[in-house]
């Protein structure tokens, strides 16, 4: 069985979620698929997320991927949270993710949904959003109308109000492909109806097999790595990542003297260890699927950017590989001031790097830099 050491591992994932020295992909789609994703609940942060793995690519880019070209779609991903992906893959992940067993005791008994009723409202979703963009309070009346006053009944705690019965299915809806995100109107948020996509590609039996070509994805990405990962990262049980692991063609490898699973035959690894200053804004897909985390936050750097062991709360100062300090960056009109927080000493070629990544960041966001080395007084996004 190939033994495969951290190092190696570090300088592999780096390599191929395009944060080595030279990430090889054409354009946002290609990037984003490379990294399984760019989680988008803070929408700066997945425009930072592309645009530092791309040479000469800025949010404005990215915006017309997702807006103009419509490359990348923004809808709900892995553990029901709101990421872009590219518009091509869009059928595997719906496959997929359709396939997470559906949680139907979550919650107070005063709010929950029967299976049933979920498909009343995934249905109703996809019947009004088809031609059509939505406000929120928009779907909201459409979607009552189609189902009945239970799904419109304001029984969900949100911020300091309550939302109705239906919205907890908005997760389950997009998963099954009845929606993406449109764009803005004004300062509000648009929903409507997910592309039509040519049928999924693949290899063989794979073409198909949208939750077998998410595993492997996923594990060419961020691999070797287990079932139990897997479910941690696509918010899904262990018993169903067990069977997709299962059910695709695998290979079983020791990561650290642990088993682990890569795809069968992808096996290669860099031939030197990582090497390189990055900045990664918060939730960047590379930390949050990034394990063993005391492997990828070593030492100090587990007490200061994880927050109760969540990762991507805090943006990262990554040196080498390992998560070795936080950075914070503060936006007035076209001023960016960043600080960066070492959590150890960095060399005179290290210092250099980091400003030219403070550059590339202000390049990315259309705004003028100024780095700040100290600590980073915000604490951890919600």
């Amino acid at each position: 069985m190939i033994e495969l050491s951290w190092p190696q591992v570090s300088a592999r994932r780096l390599e191929r979620a395009g944060l080595g020295a030279s990430t090889g992909h054409a354009g946002p789609a290609e990037v984003v698929a490379a990294m399984c994703g760019a989680h988008a609940q803070v929408m700066s942060a997945a425009e930072a997320s592309i645009g530092l793995r791309l040479d000469g690519v800025t949010r404005a880019h990215v915006r017309a991927a997702l807006w103009e070209t419509r490359s990348l779609v923004k809808t709900y991903g892995p553990r029901g949270t709101v990421h872009l992906l590219p518009a091509r893959d869009l059928p595997m992940w719906v496959s997929a993710m359709s396939s997470v067993p559906a949680s139907h005791h979550a919650g107070p008994p005063s709010f929950r949904m029967t299976p049933e009723q979920i498909g009343q409202v995934v249905a109703a979703i996809r019947e009004v959003l088809a031609g059509a963009e939505m406000t929120i309070d928009e779907l909201s009346d459409a979607v009552v109308a189609a189902t009945g006053p239970w799904a419109g009944e304001l029984v969900m705690p949100a911020f300091q109000g309550m939302w109705p019965r239906w919205r907890q299915a908005m997760a389950v809806a997009a998963h099954r492909g009845a929606f993406v995100f449109g764009p803005a109107r004004g300062r509000k948020v648009t929903y409507t109806a997910a592309p039509a996509a040519p049928p999924a590609s693949g290899v063989g039996r794979w073409a198909g097999d949208g939750l077998g070509r998410l595993v492997r994805s996923y594990l060419t990405a961020y691999g070797p790595a287990t079932p139990e990962q897997f479910a941690q990262w696509a918010g899904g049980p262990v018993s169903w990542a067990a069977r997709a692991f299962e059910g695709a063609e695998l290979e079983e490898v020791l990561f650290e003297g642990r088993r682990a699973w890569v795809a069968a035959g992808d096996t290669a690894v860099p031939g030197e260890p990582p090497r390189g200053v990055r900045l990664l804004p918060y939730f960047d897909a590379y930390l949050v699927a990034g394990r063993p985390r005391e492997l990828l936050y070593p030492g100090a750097a587990a007490a200061r950017a994880l927050a109760g062991g969540q990762a991507g709360n805090f943006p990262v100062l990554l040196v080498d590989g390992t998560v070795s300090g936080v950075w914070h960056q503060r936006r007035s009109g076209s001023k960016l001031d960043i600080t960066v927080e070492p959590l150890r000493d960095l060399t005179p070629a290290q210092l250099r790097e980091l400003d030219e990544q403070v550059e590339r960041v202000g390049e990315v966001l259309e705004g003028r830099p100024r780095l700040t080395i100290g600590p980073v007084t915000v604490g951890a996004h919600a």
